[in-house]
């Protein structure tokens, strides 16, 4: 997930040195992959929280 998160920030860093940010399919690219970053966060995070404490035994 580390390297996913890597590679947003250099598709950034990259689109905003080529000056394609303007671009509508970059920008819905970008924003889908955040998206998708924020929203395994929250899977993990409510994932975890279910768990039951008879399922820690084990």
């Amino acid at each position: 997930m580390v390297w996913f998160t890597g590679f947003i920030v250099l598709a950034f860093f990259v689109a905003g040195i080529f000056d394609v940010l303007d671009n509508f399919t970059v920008k819905l690219i970008l924003f889908s992959c955040f998206s998708f970053v924020v929203a395994n966060i929250y899977y993990v995070l409510f994932k975890e929280q279910k768990k039951s404490p008879e399922n820690d035994s084990e």
